[in-house]
């Protein structure tokens, strides 16, 4: 493809998204533009599922994935549009995120063909919904510190798993999960970890929600007591591997549409400090504006980062642009608190009903947390990056 062709093809695919979410946000689906966002995982869940499958009828999940495993294999360029269109279009958060840009791009890099073929078809259909097994209550930013562990049973060609999980996004309306345990008895940190896919329709699975700030509840923790799983991802002991490209997948093309809604809550909140008079305080206006810079020194980062992406997956460098986001968007949440003034601390109704920019407030607090905290980040900077010495181990 030339630099001449590369422009047209992407506009070509921008319009063709566009007017197919144009088309499709009506009727039925019309009422769930914008909903399911962060702390509002809950909402309509079923509808968006409906609205999920019925992308995937026309053929417009797994974009980026090669065409040979169910996807349409567009071009990096095409994936950043798709995503941005997305977004663009208030289309509701999707509940397939894990699946799709999580454990599939996983399976293709290093499952196995039977594995690929059992469950990249239901993961493109949305047939079968995911969640990410890897925090524990001792493990949580130090992952290495997992003690979830699993033993193999040679009878039956499967393992069994004991431990619990924590922090498990949508567990409760998952079919499977990808858990990291140890594997090797007597194995420390990174060693000896392995990556399997354990079912939770299962006796020896016991999921307990996690009430939060939010009063939602889309947080669990996961309990395993002889649970089976019958796959594991890669080579038994190399699952410190695997799961840190997972989470190099979970930091790709899908942030540029994260960005968008970034940009819509900003827009929002300096609308409604003009109108409410917060912008003629000169400090909330300096911050209105160095919140506006800092958006744009995101999208380079997250542009910059696309490189990694190109090569297979983000390399140590997207790790700045995770700590940049997060704590530009938690710092969001307390410049929104600021406009809204006193009123911000009063609910909208009984018992406990948010409106957004108080959802905004106490959900973004987790942003600086989940996937990975900003001290781990600013460690993979400082020594996958910048090459500075490895800190002290106690």
């Amino acid at each position: 493809m030339s630099s001449v062709e590369a422009p047209t093809t992407v506009e070509s695919f921008r319009t063709e998204i566009r007017n197919w979410l144009r088309a499709n946000l009506t009727g039925e689906f019309a009422a769930l533009r914008g909903c399911g966002g962060p702390g509002r995982e809950h909402e309509a869940f079923a509808e968006r599922l409906a609205w999920e499958r019925h992308m995937a009828a026309a053929g417009w999940t797994c974009v980026g994935w090669p065409v040979e495993y169910g996807g349409r294999g567009a071009p990096l360029e095409q994936q950043v549009a798709f995503h941005e269109e997305y977004a663009l279009a208030d289309a509701p958060a999707r509940v397939n995120h894990i699946g799709e840009q999580l454990l599939g791009p996983t399976l293709i890099a290093f499952g196995t063909d039977a594995q690929r073929a059992r469950f990249l078809p239901e993961i493109a259909a949305v047939r079968e919904l995911w969640c990410q097994g890897y925090s524990e209550p001792d493990a949580g930013s130090d992952l290495a510190n997992v003690r979830t562990r699993a033993t193999f049973d040679e009878e039956r060609g499967d393992w069994v798993v004991d431990g619990q999980k924590i922090w498990t996004s949508l567990a409760l309306e998952s079919q499977w999960c990808f858990v990291v345990a140890r594997t090797e008895p007597g194995s420390v940190r990174h060693r000896g970890l392995s990556y399997l896919l354990v079912p939770l329709d299962q006796p020896g699975v016991d999921i307990r929600p996690i009430t939060q700030l939010t009063g939602t509840s889309e947080f669990n923790e996961v309990f395993f007591d002889g649970a089976r799983a019958p796959h594991v991802v890669g080579a038994p002991g190399d699952g410190w591997r695997v799961a840190m490209a997972t989470l190099g997948f979970e930091r790709g093309v899908s942030t540029l549409g994260q960005q968008v809604g970034f940009r819509r809550e900003l827009e929002t909140l300096m609308e409604l400090a003009r109108r409410n008079g917060a912008a003629d305080d000169p400090l909330i206006r300096d911050r209105l504006a160095r919140a506006w810079i800092g958006l744009e020194t995101i999208r380079c980062n997250a542009l910059r980062m696309l490189e990694g992406v190109a090569a297979g997956a983000p390399g140590p460098e997207a790790s700045i642009g995770k700590i940049y986001w997060a704590t530009w968007h938690r710092e969001l949440g307390e410049l929104a608190m600021d406009v809204c003034g006193a009123g911000g601390m009063i609910a909208a109704g009984a018992p406990y009903d948010l409106d957004d920019w108080q959802r905004l407030f106490l959900f973004s607090r987790a942003d600086t947390l989940y996937a990975g905290s900003n001290e781990i980040q600013r460690n993979i900077i400082a020594e996958r990056v910048l090459g500075l010495p490895k800190e002290a181990k106690a």
